[in-house]
């Protein structure tokens, strides 16, 4: 008999074992259940961040640098409160950026607040509002889902246009379109020239802003030329690198800093965020990975348990069985089909469960459920089985025919 019809074989007897002790099978499988139901929930809650991460995340382009006072990496309470205490950059420092900035393709300065928004009877509260220039269409990568980004001549004339996020196009404009509406910020009328395309929330409200030229929005709401940030869009990702320390060049000659002096500002890109992300991930896949193990744990000592009793109940049948000639490996993979048969069952079941689960968490939080997370679950499911029955099946493999013919 070759392993196929082995296989063959041991699935068709597992499987009518399995029928015949229904009660059982089942109270064996809650364990794997649980245990699978826990991997499928955090693979999907890991999944569902580092989708919900990505998209976000595009917004800030991985080659592109951001001049800040303060950088976006771990620092104690002491630090930032250094950070918040120095030099504030400037329109000025931005514009000589620009100019002098060889490895760049585009440069722009940004300054954040928060104001009110109204449009007829409708109005938002808390919207974020960026004074910048037309640049920042490349610097932060903005993708519209309507209309247009504000024009150069717009920009530097300090035109009253504004492009805003989907969340406040929903909120002011229920039932019409947004473009060519006039809607007021802070009691200053601007037309809405363009909407932003759904970034989501991970690392802020994105959807709920709105971007005015620079002039407008210092003489405006602010009244100085203080900035947040100043954005600059590498030319070739490749030099990003040496864009950087060209950048860091030229901003401590704008800043007058001696050699001995140490920075007074921060130089940001997107990997300081991904490593931010990954210790986070780590921390939650380290944390599911020991409620997991338990739960599995717990599965397959019960798995094993009932494969004992299964192979104690059936020792005249592995008595026979051996008498006829089948060979040890021939028992040996009809228990393992069996515990492997119960702990995939199990792994369905459990799938099943997360399935409709992960669609409610859905409303919640990120949370995705990928072929790979299936896949996984599954897998393993398979491997609990295979292991949690090693043993009980080696026993009735060795088993000497004489002796379990005997047996009553």
């Amino acid at each position: 008999m070759n392993f196929i019809s082995e296989l063959r074989e041991g699935l068709g007897i597992s499987w009518r074992a399995i029928r015949v002790n229904k009660l059982r099978s089942v109270l064996t499988t809650l364990g794997i259940v649980i245990g699978i139901l826990t991997v499928t929930l955090m693979g999907t809650a890991i999944e569902g961040v580092n989708r919900s991460f990505v998209n976000s995340l595009s917004f800030i382009g991985a080659d592109t640098l951001y001049v800040q006072k303060s950088d976006w990496g771990d620092h104690s309470y002491a630090q930032w409160l250094a950070m918040q205490k120095r030099r504030e950059l400037t329109l000025e420092q931005a514009e000589a950026i620009g100019k002098q900035v060889s490895l760049a393709r585009a440069v722009a300065p940004a300054d954040f607040t928060r104001l009110s928004v109204q449009y007829e009877k409708q109005s938002a509260g808390g919207v974020t509002i960026i004074g910048s220039t037309d640049q920042m269409l490349l610097t932060s990568s903005i993708t519209l889902a309507d209309g247009r980004f504000m024009t150069a001549a717009e920009s530097d004339g300090g035109r009253p246009v504004c492009v805003i996020g989907s969340e406040l196009a929903t909120n002011l404009f229920k039932k019409e379109g947004a473009l060519g509406k006039r809607i007021k910020i802070a009691q200053r009328q601007f037309e809405v020239i363009g909407v932003l395309q759904k970034q989501g929330s991970m690392f802020g409200d994105f959807d709920n802003r709105a971007i005015v030229p620079m002039l407008q929005y210092t003489s405006a709401f602010v009244h100085t030329h203080d900035v947040d940030q100043i954005q600059v869009k590498v030319s070739n990702a490749s030099d990003l690198e040496n864009a950087r320390e060209e950048l860091r060049t030229i901003v401590r000659r704008l800043r007058h800093l001696a050699p001995s002096d140490p920075d007074d500002f921060a130089i940001n890109q997107q990997d300081q965020i991904l490593k931010m992300l990954n210790r986070v991930t780590g921390t939650m896949a380290s944390v599911g990975l020991f409620i997991t193990g338990l739960s599995l744990f717990v599965g397959g000592i019960g798995i094993m348990n009932i494969m004992f009793v299964s192979v104690a109940e059936r020792t005249r049948e592995i008595g026979i069985r051996k008498a006829l000639g089948a060979r040890r490996r021939t028992i040996l993979v009809q228990f393992l089909i069996e515990a492997a048969t119960i702990c995939l069952i199990g792994g369905s079941i459990g799938l099943g469960i997360a399935w409709p689960l992960t669609l409610l968490v859905q409303r919640f939080m990120p949370a995705a459920m990928s072929p790979l997370i299936v896949g996984v679950s599954l897998l393993t499911s398979l491997l609990v089985g295979v292991v949690s029955g090693l043993l009980p099946a080696w026993r009735a493999a060795r088993m000497n025919p004489v002796d379990a013919l005997r047996n009553e």
